[in-house]
């Protein structure tokens, strides 16, 4: 008999291109800076917004490189699935340090190819051809945090 998953309720309903955009933007922002995934996030279908922590000031030559790789991350048109584990087993693959405690023991583990890999419980598109255009509209740095505002375009 095959057990039936229980994943806890999502209380938003997201605009699965940005949703999927902000998977790569995290993992980018890992590999360029080592910084954790956003742990601030305001993610619309219009613009978004993420929050990352550093300890100094990119470049603005170092941000475009940002959306860049973002950009062919996106037009590599990788697929987005989605795996079911047992926390132990996710932790070994991802990191859980937003996951909330009352989340269950069994979880969704959202990948992008091979680029990105995360719990999450959010919408996505099935494959990043989906997402359109990646832009960095701005981005400020203070005392730590850098946020980044962005937008989709076609």
């Amino acid at each position: 008999m095959e057990q039936e998953i229980q994943l806890n309720e999502h209380n938003k309903q997201e605009y699965p291109p940005m949703h999927t955009a902000e998977h790569i933007l995290n993992q980018t922002m890992v590999r360029m800076f080592g910084c954790p995934r956003s742990k601030n996030a305001h993610i619309e279908r219009k613009k978004s917004k993420c929050d990352y922590q550093l300890t100094e000031e990119p470049s603005a030559e170092m941000m475009a490189e940002v959306e860049q790789q973002v950009n062919n991350v996106i037009d590599q048109h990788l697929p987005v699935t989605i795996d079911y584990m047992s926390r132990e087993d996710a932790g070994k693959i991802v990191d859980l340090s937003k996951l909330p405690e009352e989340a269950s023991e069994t979880l969704r583990i959202v990948r992008v190819g091979d680029y990105d890999a995360c719990a999450c419980i959010g919408t996505h598109v099935n494959n990043t051809s989906e997402i359109g255009h990646f832009k960095l509209l701005n981005y400020d740095y203070a005392e730590g945090r850098l946020r980044l505002r962005f937008k989709l375009t076609e």
